[in-house]
């Protein structure tokens, strides 16, 4: 469009006569005309080639966006095929013993209480997933009544204390604290702090389970003592299928779906959930009520 526009300011030129008085002030005018001209159309090349570039780049992030997301479903597949398999292996294959084996007393407990863990790993599993789904898609009815949370959080640490004999779990729990909420999201939340703690620490680490009621607030706390969680990594630990990159986290079994529902149910209770540090080392996930 330049060449067009230098082609037809000559053109216009030459056609002048050379001998006329306003002969120099029309060649000025053809030029400052093809100047204009120049200017708009370098305009709507660069407007256009910002177009272009702004549509490239959104292009780009939305399949960017979307290549994550896949890689985080296969990531998230995977991960819960090998949750999946893991429990229902072991579970047939105590019941198998018991079924093929005269075992005393003290061994059949053993194989039965290891069933019944593998199983509560597989409860926890699909109720995640399924919570998460309709969490997504809003079709969970968020109900609220009051709630003894003393008993709630002392039954599911009984529970830990039950299904891991063998772990240090210490517990600090105020009673008679009540809050207005969901039973069965709190229950849920709780569960998956608990039963994170103790999948990222050692297993000859304790954890510390608190709850109390300060300052007009409920204060619930979960604390291990583990390889803790860096600065750059404290508030990507609540994003859907995220996991640490770190070898202990690699090792431990998980789907990056336990924190991040945990945040949705505290969220859904207008209520706060962060993650400190446990000096001299650990992680120490705190969430705060408001006490009504």
């Amino acid at each position: 469009m330049n060449k067009q526009n230098h082609q037809m300011a000559d053109f216009e030129i030459n056609e002048l006569k050379k001998d006329e008085p306003d002969y120099i002030l029309n060649v000025e005018k053809i030029l400052e005309k093809e100047k204009r001209k120049a200017a708009a159309y370098t305009g709507e090349g660069a407007v256009f080639f910002l177009v272009i570039g702004a549509g490239a780049f959104v292009i780009f992030r939305a399949v960017l966006k979307q290549f994550r997301q896949g890689q985080q479903q296969q990531q998230l597949m995977i991960a819960i095929t090998h949750e999946l398999k893991t429990p229902i292996a072991v579970a047939k294959l105590n019941l198998e013993t018991l079924q093929k084996r005269k075992l005393d007393e003290t061994q059949q407990q053993r194989l039965i209480e290891n069933t019944i863990q593998e199983t509560n790993r597989l409860n926890t599993l699909c109720s995640n997933i399924l919570l998460s789904s309709q969490i997504e898609t809003g079709g969970y009815s968020f109900s609220k009544e009051a709630i003894n949370f003393s008993e709630l959080v002392k039954s599911c640490t009984g529970d830990f204390i039950t299904r891991f004999p063998k772990r240090i779990i210490n517990n600090n729990i105020a009673s008679a604290i009540y809050l207005q909420g969901d039973n069965l999201l709190l229950q849920m939340a709780i569960n998956n702090l608990i039963d994170n703690a103790l999948k990222y620490s050692p297993k000859d680490a304790a954890i510390t389970i608190s709850l109390e009621a300060k300052d007009h607030e409920i204060l619930f706390s979960v604390a291990d003592e583990g390889k803790g969680i860096e600065a750059a990594e404290k508030k990507k630990v609540f994003d859907k299928y995220y996991r640490v990159g770190n070898k202990a986290t690699k090792e431990a079994k998980g789907t990056g779906l336990g924190l991040y529902l945990t945040k949705k149910i505290i969220q859904q209770h207008s209520s706060t959930i962060i993650l400190k540090d446990n000096i001299p080392t650990g992680s120490i996930f705190v969430i705060t009520f408001k006490d009504s």
